[in-house]
């Protein structure tokens, strides 16, 4: 019996991906916190065509905007996985778009801000521990 519990464990341990993440290092972490220049930033809109007038340039100034910037515009950039991609492809960070990624909240209401709120602010904290 004891050798069935073992073979199991050991087989399970091959056929289950792993969820262990490897630490960022300083220069990861710094580069992900790094400004980019502006036409790479994240321009904000309500919808297509119509630009809020605001505009991110690194993770921080991302978050503040988040706090004030219209609901409509989290909503739309939202839907349209437009946060997720500026976050993977420009700043580099495929964690915190891949966490972004996983929000099932009603998404036009303020309960999305908050949980976007709520993982970047523990991304930032994560980043900053690791410089």
């Amino acid at each position: 019996m004891i050798l069935v519990v073992a073979l199991l464990v050991y087989l399970v341990s091959f056929t289950q991906p792993s969820k262990v993440k490897r630490a960022l290092t300083k220069s990861e972490a710094q580069k992900i916190l790094g400004s980019v220049p502006y036409e790479h930033g994240f321009h904000f809109f309500s919808y297509v065509g119509r630009y809020t007038g605001e505009t991110a340039i690194n993770l921080f100034g991302f978050c503040e905007e988040l706090k004030t910037i219209e609901l409509a515009s989290v909503v739309f950039h939202f839907q349209r996985g437009d946060f997720q991609s500026w976050i993977r492809n420009t700043l580099g960070d495929v964690d915190l778009a891949e966490r972004i990624d996983k929000i099932r909240v009603d998404s036009s209401s303020e309960d999305l801000r908050k949980e976007l709120l709520r993982i970047v602010l523990a991304r930032l904290k994560e980043l900053q521990v690791a410089t």
